[in-house]
């Protein structure tokens, strides 16, 4: 019988012991987790827990209450592995458990509008670029960019790529609850489409707006932070 996660210990301390070696092939975790290996266990929880976090952290109000969800669903995962029937990959379906508990704990905690209410029409509204920066009607080429975005300067120092790496994190923490969501599944952990959409219990266009708007708006956020101070005085 495998043991219950305890304490913050199952996002560091259990790597110390499991090392940060690679999983075998997933019928192989399968198994021997249903027999009952706590050593694979453990590198089970090492692979996913940071992911499962930051996903959490979409639907809760702190780092706390995300890390409370992640140990109710590795604990969930304990208690209901031998009803997986293998309809998903086992991942998919953990993170499934995962947004579902988190869901919950964010309605009671009140934090805002849950991401499956109204409100989250909003998500999709509205323009995802400055339609000014487009060519009109009356232009050469409707539609097409008046200037295309400029090309990202290279990192040319470790403290610059951290500090584009906080960028990106702001600009995710800003998004609205399922564009957060989406583009943290596709973007930072390398779901494909498919998984993201049966994961949150999405559409598949609905998957496309999300992670366009999602990605123009963190795009938006990097051009600012590389650019800003030169399109104010007409340099780029």
């Amino acid at each position: 019988m495998m043991s219950r996660p305890t304490g913050h210990g199952i996002f560091a301390g259990s790597a110390v012991a499991a090392g940060t070696s690679a999983l075998p092939g997933e019928a192989a975790v399968l198994a021997r987790l249903r027999a009952g290996d706590e050593s694979m266990f453990i590198r089970v929880v090492d692979a996913w827990s940071d992911g499962m976090l930051r996903l959490a952290r979409v639907h809760v109000s702190t780092d706390a209450s995300a890390e409370d969800v992640v140990q109710d669903t590795w604990l969930a995962v304990i208690k209901g592995l031998d009803r997986f029937e293998g309809r998903s990959s086992l991942k998919t379906w953990v993170y499934r458990i995962l947004v579902n508990t988190a869901k919950n704990r964010g309605m009671r905690e009140s934090r805002t509008v849950p991401c499956t209410s109204v409100a989250a029409a909003l998500d999709d509204v509205g323009p995802t670029v400055d339609p000014s920066r487009f060519q009109g009607r009356g232009d050469q080429y409707p539609g097409h960019w008046r200037e295309p975005p400029p090309a990202w300067p290279s990192a040319e120092s470790e403290a610059a790529a951290a500090e584009v790496r906080r960028q990106v994190e702001a600009a995710l923490r800003e998004l609205p609850c399922r564009q957060r969501a989406v583009m943290t599944l596709r973007d930072v952990e390398g779901y494909d489409a498919g998984e993201v959409c049966s994961v949150l219990g999405i559409s598949a266009g609905n998957q496309r707006v999300l992670l366009h708007r999602a990605r123009a708006a963190v795009r938006a956020r990097l051009e600012d932070y590389f650019y800003g101070e030169d399109r104010e005085t007409g340099a780029v």
